[in-house]
């Protein structure tokens, strides 16, 4: 399925950048950035309560705040995309 997981970290908040960066680390782990504090991640549901359990340790839930939108194994059907187009295919075929 897909999940897009969008966070907004408090970097004025004490350890906000160390946060930021750990968040970060965690979403780049399984998946890939398609904006500043967006990414897709094409995962299974052990995967996804692995990734929320890891995040929601990472955070705090005071002064910061998480997003996940589970769209599915349907999602080409249901993600448009206009501009420019920097991500890759993370179902592709990798080449070296």
């Amino acid at each position: 399925m897909l999940v897009l997981i969008t966070y907004d970290v408090s970097v004025i908040s004490e350890g906000g950048q160390r946060r930021l960066r750990k968040v970060a680390k965690i979403c780049q782990k399984y998946g890939q950035r398609v904006q500043n504090s967006v990414f897709e991640c094409v995962i299974n549901t052990t995967q996804f309560a692995q990734l929320q359990m890891e995040l929601l340790a990472s955070i705090d839930e005071d002064c910061d705040s998480l997003r996940f939108y589970r769209l599915g194994d349907n999602y080409k059907a249901k993600v448009q995309h206009i501009g420019v187009n920097n991500a890759v295919d993370i179902e592709g075929p990798l080449l070296f």
